[in-house]
């Protein structure tokens, strides 16, 4: 997933992206609304944002968003831990509410929980489809695990990564700038052709449908 960090704290920042990286999730760190701005309209699969910033309320700034129209789901950081300020949170548009200090294992599991809405229902697993049928794979989301069969198949971190994206959007054309920052991030050393790369060998060890190329506007997958 590519996150989105707003976080003002500059010790407690660093060990979250340092983990959520190892995690294989696609980090952007902002500590404080100025940096955030820089990086309006770009694609994020979750927001992780700190009440209090140095230069406003991480909360307004959440609840701007939601305001118009941003549906990206949320989760409040935070040491605010009374129940009328998590309501206040809630209904702000957070999806969720995590009170400091917390573990960042429980982050990455509420990080999965939310993957799972965002895929549809809540089950972890997802089957793909093909040309209209059901296939024999199945995606599990918790796992970070994909089946052929009774195959499990071994997938690089950028593979799974892209795979998570398409999936989290599933039955919508993903444009390929959008599929490239979800995925890359800002890293601008890679070749430009990265992204077909990493599909073309998702459809040598998924089958060849698992993918669908829109031509002229980006990639798709459907799910059962």
């Amino acid at each position: 997933m590519r996150l989105l960090l707003l976080e003002d704290d500059a010790l407690l920042g660093d060990s979250l992206c340092e983990y959520l990286r190892a995690e294989d999730h696609v980090v952007d760190w902002c500590q404080n609304l100025h940096q955030a701005g820089a990086l309006h309209g770009e694609p994020f699969d979750a927001l992780l944002v700190d009440w209090q910033l140095p230069d406003g309320s991480g909360l307004d700034w959440l609840r701007a968003r939601r305001a118009k129209g941003d549906l990206t789901p949320a989760l409040m950081l935070t040491a605010r831990d009374r129940l009328q300020q998590r309501v206040e949170g809630l209904d702000a548009g957070a999806d969720d509410y995590l009170v400091k200090p917390f573990a960042p294992e429980e982050l990455a599991a509420r990080l999965r929980a939310l993957g799972r809405r965002m895929a549809g229902g809540g089950a972890a697993t997802r089957r793909l489809q093909a040309a209209g049928e059901a296939s024999d794979v199945l995606v599990d989301l918790t796992a970070r695990r994909v089946q052929t069969g009774r195959q499990a198949q071994a997938l690089t971190a950028r593979e799974w990564a892209v795979l998570e994206a398409l999936v989290l959007r599933a039955g919508r054309i993903v444009p390929k700038d959008e599929l490239e920052h979800l995925v890359l991030g800002f890293e601008t050393e890679l070749a430009s052709n990265a992204l077909e790369v990493h599909v073309s060998a998702l459809r040598r060890k998924l089958g060849r449908d698992s993918i669908e190329t829109v031509r002229g506007l980006g990639y798709r997958v459907q799910v059962a």
